[in-house]
């Protein structure tokens, strides 16, 4: 598979955008042009029905200016001030371009802490995954307001490849100043070879070939890069580092444009059967009757019409067992609800939640995306 079609086949992107590429270093103005140019490869992408999401940088680089703070180093408040400012400037930016194409903008404030908290991962996940069936196309801003990590280490690469495993994206694409990894660093060395595919895991070796400069390309280095390329790969995301100065560079990475790709030995709905399967501790067991076992062996997804009993204390977002009434286990998954929520709706239509809980919940107490057979 080329380079292109690696991108091309993705039925779901995300598209990292570094605040060097959106944002004049020296006006801190948006660069409108090369944002429009942005926004026309994303329209080819929705055209061939292709999902996108933008993880954006540029909040304090925008802002930092319309307050002015000059150009020093920033405190750590004054960068969450920075940020507070810019996110609206940059977010109007990206609703203005692609708005050309009838394409509408959804922003959502994350920080790496949403994707380790188990309840606010499965929040986002869920917004995200609607936002994506509605046809919206999300735009994610670091919430450098409140967040104070990503501000001091510039690690938006790994957010970014955190937000791929939240959606379970085909391919994540680093737009950066520099084509991909090397060797060694490109910067200093005249005769380093560049690396077109990383196959399967970042070995020991490929680890050495990011140095330990945080020169080579940008305020993380390509250390950073690698680390999000792990956490893409173990989820079955395959992962790009690809050049974004010029005009239209996804359309240039589908022409052939040097770039590298890290390619896992798993398909993100695979790895993340994987994980169900072997990698989460259950919280609990729900007993099913011998209706809902034929449907999930036909492949179906576990209602709450088919469950006769709960067992545990879990929450929504936890790992169960799903067993039959003679104890045998069927399957595990990640529940929709509380335990106690479950023990209220179980048995009843799903017509029926709502009235039962208060609330609108999922249709599935067990999606089958999130459901393993054993």
């Amino acid at each position: 598979m080329s380079g292109g079609t690696h991108l091309t086949t993705a039925r779901r992107v995300i598209i990292k955008i570094g605040s060097a590429l959106l944002v004049d270093q020296e006006t801190g103005a948006v660069n409108r042009r090369w944002l429009a140019a942005l926004a026309d490869d994303v329209a080819q992408f929705r055209a061939r029905g292709q999902e996108v999401v933008i993880v954006s940088s540029g909040a304090i680089a925008v802002g930092r200016r319309h307050l002015s703070l000059g150009t020093e180093q920033l405190r750590l408040e004054e960068s969450q001030a920075a940020a507070a400012t810019g996110m609206v400037r940059l977010a109007h930016a990206y609703q203005e371009v692609l708005a050309e194409y009838d394409l509408t903008v959804a922003q959502v404030l994350v920080t790496l802490d949403d994707s380790e908290n188990r309840r606010r991962y499965i929040n986002a996940r869920n917004t995200l995954e609607t936002l994506l069936k509605l046809g919206a196309v999300p735009l994610i801003n670091e919430n450098d307001t409140v967040a104070t990590d990503e501000i001091r280490f510039g690690d938006n690469d790994r957010l970014a490849s955190r937000v791929a495993v939240m959606v379970s994206a085909d391919a994540l694409v680093l737009l950066s100043h520099v084509d991909g990894l090397y060797d060694k660093d490109p910067t200093e060395n005249d005769d380093a070879n560049h690396i077109a595919e990383v196959q399967g895991e970042i070995s020991a070796a490929v680890q050495g070939m990011a140095g330990t400069s945080m020169s080579y390309d940008g305020s993380g280095g390509m250390l950073t890069k690698l680390e999000a390329a792990r956490i893409a790969m173990a989820a079955g995301t395959r992962m790009a580092i690809a050049d974004g100065t010029e005009l239209n560079p996804l359309k240039r990475m589908e022409e052939g444009a040097l770039c590298t790709w890290f390619l896992p030995d798993a398909n993100p709905k695979t790895a993340r059967k994987r994980w169900i399967a072997s990698a989460l501790k259950p919280a609990g067991t729900i007993v099913i009757d011998d209706g809902a076992l034929r449907a999930l062996n036909d492949g179906k997804s576990l209602l709450p019409a088919g469950v006769t009993n709960i067992q545990g204390r879990f929450e929504r977002g936890d790992a169960v067992v799903v067993t039959a009434h003679d104890g045998r286990e069927i399957a595990r998954g990640i529940t929709a609800y509380s335990a106690n929520d479950a023990r209220r709706i179980m048995g009843n239509k799903t017509s029926e939640i709502e009235g039962i809980l208060g609330y609108r919940g999922r249709d599935e107490m067990v999606h089958r995306d999130d459901l393993v057979l054993s």
